[in-house]
């Protein structure tokens, strides 16, 4: 599925789109982006969002939300990528989470726009093709 036209939203934009104090830009934008129907989700965000719920009710509404979402999952191809991405921005003086590295394989194998809130991501922007917002 080639989706340029989405927009993946990072953990750290959901946290604020999801926080009543979180930060005003943020909001609007994953706001926007929900309203236009272009958010994707990936099983590493969802992962690192569930831990976040505070009762059951809340990670099975989160759950059900995020998974409603266009799902951009992790293939093989998306693992060799953060392999090589990892390896080659390391060589550069360039060191990131493993799992910051994971979501931007996904949205540069999926060619959409990531939205986040950390500063990882503009590290790694500045050495790839990841495009974000």
């Amino acid at each position: 599925m080639m989706s340029n036209h989405l927009v993946l939203i990072d953990t750290s934009a959901w946290i604020h789109a999801l926080r009543p104090n979180g930060s005003p830009g943020i909001r609007e934008k994953v706001r926007n982006i929900l309203k236009e129907r272009i958010a994707a989700s990936t099983e590493m965000v969802i992962l690192e969002l569930a831990g976040g719920a505070k009762e059951k009710r809340e990670y099975e509404e989160l759950l059900e939300d995020l998974l409603a979402l266009h799902q951009l999952s992790v293939d093989e191809e998306v693992w060799r990528l953060a392999f090589s991405l990892h390896f080659e921005l390391r060589r550069k003086g360039v060191s990131v989470p493993s799992t910051d590295m994971l979501i931007a394989a996904v949205a540069m194998k999926n060619k959409c726009v990531l939205l986040h809130n950390d500063k990882h991501f503009e590290l790694i922007a500045r050495h790839t093709s990841l495009k974000l917002l």
